[in-house]
């Protein structure tokens, strides 16, 4: 059987394991802020317990807007029927590090998404709970690499009356 080294990344699946020289890297993700009647779909992560919008790490030849779309359908369960791009985020804002030590310094396009479909389902492996936030009830233990992202997205809606 074939022995991954520690520290390793995985080029197929993009699984990490823990880093001895814990040295940062980037990571480029494509995220969906999704939403509707004045209400934003959070989820709670099981490694920091924090609430955040869905997303994950682009894979190596893929379409932005497809990993989008992946990550959206397989964190809730639904599917991204249009995405308005709203914004690409980055910068020590954006650097994290994760409860497995991994360092990252996060590149992510956020896109919007309030025409969507499908049954609501929870990822299990990696999502306690998912829930409907009004968007002035946004819970403050938020997950901190979505937070200038989420804090624009906010303020623009609170302006034009949370629609």
């Amino acid at each position: 059987m074939l022995k991954i080294p520690e520290g390793y990344v995985c080029p197929f699946c993009f699984k990490a394991t823990p880093r001895l020289n814990k040295q940062a890297f980037q990571l480029f993700g494509a995220s969906v802020i999704i939403y509707k009647d004045g209400k934003i779909l959070l989820q709670q992560r099981k490694d920091n317990k924090c609430w955040g919008y869905h997303g994950g790490r682009v894979e190596l030849g893929e379409v932005v807007e497809e990993a989008a779309k992946r990550e959206l359908l397989e964190e809730t369960g639904l599917t991204a029927n249009k995405l308005e791009l709203f914004g690409v985020f980055s910068g020590q804002e954006l650097h994290n590090i994760y409860p497995d030590g991994n360092e990252v310094y996060i590149i992510d396009t956020v896109f919007l998404c309030d025409d969507f479909s499908g049954e609501l389902h929870m990822q299990e492996e990696e999502c306690i709970d998912l829930k409907w936030f009004a968007f002035d009830e946004i819970p403050q233990n938020l997950s901190p690499p979505i937070i200038p992202a989420l804090r624009r997205f906010i303020e623009i809606n609170l302006k034009k009356g949370g629609n």
